[in-house]
């Protein structure tokens, strides 16, 4: 069985082009069903690194502008790096209030380095998409002396373990491989494992993680465009999808009111450039 760190890896692996547009189909999903930041992290994660009131910020792999929107309103001029066109169209629409943000249609890889601009270097539950020759490496090159990693996680969004007993069946008959549950001290696991790999690439120092518990209500409907969102879910064939999906509609229509408290891990992890 993978470990973790072994598990996260797997993403990076990916060809290019596979990982540009893994998120594309699902884009308006991803953008309707995943969670925001709490403002209190990005808070925190701004006290974290010190950033002056006019700090500009590269985000890496914004998406739908997810985590984009709460440094916006702190003011920050940012550039949004975001591979997917149609993620990135919505990126802008729901930063087109803030004449501060830059929406760019590029991945990590391919965007030309801006060697020492920038006071931090943003990725919200993207990073790992990278591979860490690159993503570390180039990060630090693009901040000023000083400058911040600040990675930003939502962790997997679960009910209570007795809600999930019920679900997995359901799991089990149509995709075996979704049937997993974390549990708040596997969500912390699974982040000092993240904070060791920032650690081990050499690039950066004195890392702080933070977290905070979070709990939001999904309807039956909310949460199956959420579980849409989720990559073992995208890998999914058509046929077995809907079945999966009509299973768990059903439980959670008949056993659950058609609704579901769900919670999870939201995390902040600044790391302070070496050298």
């Amino acid at each position: 069985m993978k470990d973790f760190k072994q598990e996260i890896s797997e993403y990076s692996k990916k060809d290019l082009e596979q990982r540009k547009n893994w998120y594309s189909q699902v884009a308006d999903a991803y953008n309707k069903a995943r969670p925001c930041y709490p403002q209190e992290i990005i808070s925190r994660a701004v006290e974290l690194a010190q950033l002056p009131p006019n700090a500009k910020i590269l985000e890496v792999g914004c998406g739908p502008g997810t985590a984009t929107v709460g440094f916006a309103k702190l003011g920050f001029p940012m550039v949004c790096l975001e591979p997917s066109s149609e993620a990135s169209q919505l990126a802008r629409e729901n930063c087109a209030q803030y004449a501060n943000v830059e929406i760019e249609n590029t991945s990590f890889e391919e965007w030309q380095l801006e060697v020492g601009k920038f006071h931090a270097v943003l990725a919200a539950t993207s990073f790992h998409w990278i591979p860490a020759n690159t993503a570390y490496p180039k990060a630090a090159a693009a901040l000023k002396a000083n400058g911040c990693l600040i990675l930003l996680w939502n962790m997997l969004l679960e009910p209570r373990y007795e809600i999930y007993q019920e679900l997995e069946p359901v799991y089990q008959q149509y995709a075996p491989f979704l049937a997993r549950y974390e549990g708040r001290k596997k969500q912390e696991d699974n982040l000092r494992g993240l904070a060791d790999i920032v650690m081990e690439s050499g690039k950066f120092k004195d890392l702080v993680s933070e977290y905070i518990d979070c709990k939001v209500t999904y309807s039956t409907d909310e949460y199956l465009t959420l579980l849409h969102t989720y990559s073992q879910c995208i890998k999914l064939d058509i046929q077995n999808r809907d079945a999966l999906f009509a299973g768990l509609r059903e439980k959670i229509e008949q056993q659950f009111g058609g609704s579901l408290q769900l919670s999870y891990l939201s995390a902040c992890q600044v790391g302070r450039k070496a050298g």
